[in-house]
């Protein structure tokens, strides 16, 4: 084992060995610090620390590199008090990975509020009538466009043409020839001159973002065109459509106008002029005002021949991203957040062998998470927050295996909590079954556990708390979930019953509350596909929304099992009545003691332990 030291009368790091490579003594190998205040010149020691987690990282793979002495028990790299801000993704390598014995730590200091952030502050606000307008300056050499934006901590809301969503306007007609949709006049009226104004359309479990083409007026109904990608998807997919019908029509809200720019807490950019409008709220004084730049904060990546191993993230808070496509290219989701690349109506059906026949096809895409890994095993999240979020929290991709997320709570997100597994990859129909070839690229035996989830799909309301697709030997332990927009957890994919990658599925002991803010078609746990060896068990799901706007009153369900749900067993979870769906199930299910019958202990276990 080599052992190196640091050289002794020099502040500044001086390297030395054949190319000038000095390390400390073993007590140093094992720690490296980060601050704000750092420099990446530093050595990384607590009196001399780095500024970046990137620069700490590769010192950290070179200790591992020369097998530097005193890294048997783990290298930890401690982030100090701060915020660490970033202008692209913190990438973490194979090169990057511990052993089971010696782990790569990433650690918050202890009882420090240390944040990862993609976030720009905008300063000198200056006074307009009832608003208070900044520039926005460039972000790393670039203008830049965001579709959030934090004052005081809080998301304020990008303008919208109403603050009750009860009020919120319906459709008359979907024109599938003309690729129109029609709206009262009135709806539309203020917004006929904004150049990027858009629609936020509810359909059924999904809602749709529309960036508005044109609108022509005629009478007291107005012709409503979009830009494409999503103007041919949003009128060639057969699932989710909109409602037309007796007091069933699809509502909508319209949003990224001036005109629009009327309520307090409301924010608008101009991305022409460069210049971020709000109107504050009363007393309101802005301490500190919060862009986002970015999508992604860290990115862990390896394959399945070289995977990252053995990292844990601890004590760190993730904050201030984006989410950009609606913006780029429109947003229209199939489910749980997964927006369609293609979708058409097929006819005739096709004949599926021992399944339903098939009316459509999609293939799909996946949104942008704060934190994602792919290709790797053992990746950890430990009393980590994910916070003031553009999307998703945390996205194990495909290829992960092992690892925990164990006492984290995922606030103030746009789109899903945490994703994990294949939601069927771009190039696969997404009703056929997903067996990959090399079974290393499914994700498995991830533990879930003790988590919070709470004001998570407060954008994309068709996303869900925990969404887990094609996944294997998964736990979803004791987590707590509630103010969600659509079901609480999401478990399988395909919509058929084929037996594939999926099994070995855990769902016990989670406390579901306050969910179906705004979606229908929905439950507190819900599965799609045959998944052999699955129980979901002593899970409490209670207190659901009511909203008046969707599709159907009456479909909602506490528990859920979608079609080509098979081989799943379904015992001993409480729930305020007996409101159950078993849609076009496969073989195999087992139900037994579900209701409000359940012992009051599954209440009283259920949910996170503070």
């Amino acid at each position: 084992m080599l052992k190196l030291f640091k050289h002794t009368f020099s502040k500044a790091p001086f390297w030395g060995l054949g190319v000038s490579i000095f390390l400390s003594l073993s007590s140093f190998a094992t720690d490296i610090y980060v601050s704000p205040t750092g420099k990446d010149t530093n050595d990384g020691s607590s009196a001399y620390p780095k500024a970046t987690l990137s620069s700490a990282l590769r010192q950290a793979r070179e200790l591992r590199r020369l097998n530097v002495e005193g890294i048997e028990n783990g290298i930890n790299i401690i982030l100090k008090a701060g915020t660490y801000n970033f202008y692209e993704p913190l990438y973490v390598r194979p090169e990057d990975s511990g052993t089971t014995q010696s782990p790569t730590n990433i650690i918050g200091a202890a009882g420090e509020k240390v944040v990862l952030s993609g976030g720009m502050t905008i300063n000198n606000w200056k006074k307009s009538g009832k608003l208070l307008v900044a520039d926005v300056p460039d972000f790393n050499g670039r203008p830049i466009d965001f579709r959030q934006f934090w004052v005081n901590g809080k998301k304020a809301v990008r303008a919208r043409d109403v603050a009750d969503f009860e009020k919120m306007a319906r459709i008359i007609r979907n024109d599938k020839v003309n690729l129109e949709l029609w709206v009262p006049a009135k709806a539309v009226k203020a917004i006929q001159k904004a150049p990027y104004a858009e629609m936020v359309l509810h359909q059924m479990w999904a809602v749709s973002f529309l960036r508005i083409k044109s609108i022509r007026i005629q009478g007291d109904s107005a012709a409503v065109t979009f830009h494409n990608p999503e103007s041919k998807l949003q009128f060639e997919r057969p699932w989710p459509q909109p409602m037309i019908g007796d007091g069933v029509n699809s509502p909508f809200y319209l949003t990224n106008a001036i005109e629009l720019l009327d309520q307090p807490g409301e924010w608008y950019h101009d991305i022409k002029t460069h210049k971020l409008y709000y109107f504050p709220l009363p007393g309101e004084k802005i301490e500190e005002a919060v862009v986002p730049t970015i999508e992604t904060l860290v990115q862990v990546e390896g394959t399945n021949d070289r995977p990252v191993e053995n990292v844990f993230f601890k004590n760190i808070t993730f904050s201030y991203t984006t989410w950009m496509r609606p913006s780029e290219k429109g947003h229209v989701p199939l489910q749980a957040g997964m927006y369609m690349t293609e979708a058409y109506k097929l006819r005739p059906s096709i004949d599926r062998v021992d399944n339903h026949k098939l009316d459509n096809q999609g293939w799909l895409g996946r949104a942008a998470a704060a934190v994602t890994v792919s290709g790797a095993e053992n990746i950890n999240f430990d009393n980590c927050n994910f916070e003031h979020l553009g999307y998703s929290g945390l996205d194990y991709i495909n290829g992960t295996h092992g690892g925990e997320v164990e006492s984290c709570v995922f606030s103030d997100i746009a789109g899903n909590g945490l994703v994990a597994g294949s939601f069927s990859p771009p190039s696969l129909e997404t009703h056929l079954p997903y067996i990959p070839t090399d079974l290393r690229d499914v994700c498995s035996g991830l533990i879930i556990s003790n988590n919070l989830f709470t004001d998570v799909t407060n954008e994309d309301w068709g996303c869900v708390g925990i969404a887990a697709g094609y996944v294997s030997g998964f736990k979803i332990l004791s987590n707590e979930i509630h103010e969600v927009s659509y079901s609480g957890i999401s478990l399988g994919w395909g919509w058929n019953r084929n037996l594939v990658c999926m099994k070995n599925n855990l769902v016990k002991g989670n406390n579901i509350y306050h969910y179906a803010k705004h979606m229908y078609d929905v439950a507190g746990i819900y599965t799609l596909g045959a998944q052999p060896g699955t129980l979901i068990t002593e899970n409490w799901v209670h207190d659901i929304y009511h909203p008046s706007y969707v599709h159907d009153p009456h479909h909602w369900f506490y528990l859920y099992t979608d079609e080509g749900s098979s081989y799943i067993r379904v015992i001993n979870n409480r729930t305020d009545s007996v409101k159950f769906l078993k849609n076009a199930n496969g073989p195999g299910n087992i139900w037994e003691n579900n209701g409000p019958m359940v012992n009051d202990s599954v209440m009283k276990n259920a949910g996170r332990e503070y």
